[in-house]
């Protein structure tokens, strides 16, 4: 009796959690849905029914506390890092998340970090800067490689979907990433590190920043919103 018992418990640990599975191999499905985004390579209809469908299937698997404020992307940094004046070097006119990596406008704060010789360390930590998480989510899609040769404007990105608010963030020209797609990551969790990678962001002639940008979902594609306010009131980490 006892060895059947111990043999019941063994297999029920030993056999992975179906949310956890349903998510990898939703999230997976995603992260292959916006590559063939940026690359042109799917129809805009089928990329939309595909987008909304899977995202309807990973909220029956997703979770995510609300919280009453972002936690600023930047570790050590604060909302007078954001480029322009006030954010208006935020323009969404024109953007289509269809349109892939030929999209046009610029629907996203960039945020500077003090890094004169352009090594991708913060000159006065000599360190990377960690990009961290705004709040609870779910990494949907992201790419850890970028060459120098490569077009891609994001460079090494990373989208998180939010469920609890149903919209997504995105954190672009990153050095490294620390997630995978299928990852539930916490608000103020360390995702990656700033850096330079993206065919514009490489450039000498452009500062080391973060790309940050706000999505909600809107006839099941990403349509951006301006998220200055949210990273002027976010909690400094």
């Amino acid at each position: 009796m006892l060895k059947t018992l111990l043999l019941a418990l063994t297999l029920t640990i030993s056999q992975p959690q179906q949310p956890q599975t349903d998510r990898l191999s939703i999230c997976n499905k995603i992260n292959s849905l916006n590559t063939k985004v940026l690359n042109g390579t799917i129809e805009r209809k089928a990329a939309v029914v595909q987008f909304g469908v899977l995202i309807k299937q990973l909220n029956t698997v997703a979770t995510g506390a609300k919280h009453a404020q972002w936690v600023f992307p930047l570790k050590g940094y604060r909302a007078n890092a954001i480029g322009g004046v006030n954010g208006n070097g935020y323009i969404s006119k024109g953007y289509n998340y269809l349109d892939g990596n030929k999209h046009k406008a610029h629907p996203a704060h960039d945020i500077f970090i003090t890094d004169r010789d352009q090594n991708d360390l913060d000159d006065r930590t000599s360190k990377p800067v960690d990009v961290l998480s705004v709040d609870d989510g779910i990494v949907i899609a992201c790419s850890n490689v970028w060459d120098a040769g490569s077009t891609l404007r994001g460079g090494k990105y990373i989208w998180v979907y939010h469920p609890q608010y149903n919209y997504v963030t995105y954190y672009a020209h990153n050095r490294q990433i620390l997630v995978k797609p299928g990852d539930e990551v916490k608000q103020g969790q360390k995702i990656a590190e700033v850096g330079r990678t993206g065919f514009s962001a490489y450039k000498k002639r452009s500062p080391t920043h973060l790309h940050f940008s706000a999505f909600s979902l809107a006839n099941d594609i990403p349509v951006p919103f301006n998220p200055y306010s949210k990273l002027v009131n976010a909690a400094r980490s």
